[in-house]
């Protein structure tokens, strides 16, 4: 638009010039004033000359202009090309979906009287709580939600799973949103959230590939960027709320093979009674499947993970 605007007034100048040239002569003037405004004439083709020459200038640079703008529009075009290309292994519209119960330790408080005095006492108990995880074409967001809202601090470790799952699928999710939630029958007031990091590195694994987990198995442990599965707390809880909820296999980081039991011992020192806590150290496979009944398996990497659950 700009180019032909120019070429116009180019054009119109150049008509201007000959008119004055050939038809704007005076005809009844004297011969002073004949000359006076040929001069100025003269001058006034000259400036429009001037002004051909600017516009012939600008015209110039608006060309170059547009050809640079092209030139810019041509390599984002060709590096548009590129970068799906390369993310070619996840494009756009990438979509999956897994799910898989976990278990968790929550807390609960319980209150009794002691004469006047009302004391509270924390339990922690073992429950099973449904965490799913759904990828749709979006920002590259990691989102968490809760039902009900709970006492949950799950972000880190969702990030850190989408981190891990990445790598180990060779999957770029920079144009996905991964939506994680976690679902519970009631209000759940404290739960180990980093616990939960390798079962949510695996269902984002098994929503990339499509793959189909057994419901049968259930897992703890967190997760580092490594894809390193590290040890957890509530190991006896998390097993017997993982048998009542049928499970037959969970796995446990290799860090939790053994439980620490500690016995009371009193001894006497002259009139005083001294008593020691001294720890015991039990095997927590053997523990689990004898007194919980539930199979254990001990796993490193989320790859043992994979190799069990999938």
């Amino acid at each position: 638009m700009v180019k032909k605007i120019l070429t116009f007034l180019l054009i119109l100048s150049l008509a201007l010039n000959a008119y004055f040239v050939w038809f704007a002569q005076p005809q009844t003037l004297g011969a002073g004033e004949s000359a006076e405004q040929i001069r100025e004439m003269q001058d006034r083709i000259n400036a429009l000359e001037e002004e051909n020459e600017a516009l012939k200038v600008q015209v110039l640079l608006n060309n170059q202009s547009m050809q640079s703008y092209a030139s810019q529009v041509e390599f984002y075009r060709n590096r548009v090309v590129e970068l799906e290309t390369t993310f070619q292994a996840c494009p756009v519209g990438q979509e999956g979906f897994a799910t898989l119960q976990a278990p968790a330790v929550v807390q609960r408080i319980e209150e009794g009287e002691n004469g006047p005095f009302v004391s509270e006492t924390v339990i922690e108990e073992g429950a099973l709580i449904d965490v799913s995880v759904e990828v749709r074409p979006g920002k590259g967001r990691v989102l968490v939600q809760t039902t009900p809202l709970m006492g949950v601090v799950f972000q880190d470790a969702a990030n850190t799973a989408v981190f891990v799952a990445q790598g180990q699928t060779n999957m770029s999710l920079t144009g996905t949103d991964t939506i994680f939630s976690i679902m519970a029958d009631e209000p759940i007031p404290a739960v180990d959230g980093p616990s939960a990091g390798a079962l949510m590195t695996l269902l984002t694994i098994s929503a990339l590939e499509n793959s189909t987990l057994d419901d049968s198995v259930t897992l703890t442990g967190t997760i580092d960027s490594e894809g390193s599965v590290g040890p957890i707390s509530g190991v006896i809880e998390k097993a017997e709320a993982a048998k009542a909820g049928g499970k037959t296999l969970i796995l446990l980081p290799r860090e939790n093979d053994q439980l620490v039991s500690y016995t009371y011992v009193q001894r006497g020192a002259g009139p005083f009674t001294i008593i020691e806590r001294k720890p015991e150290f039990i095997d927590t496979e053997e523990y689990i499947e004898e007194n919980v009944g539930i199979d254990v398996e001990f796993v490193d990497t989320i790859e043992d993970v994979v190799e069990y659950a999938v």
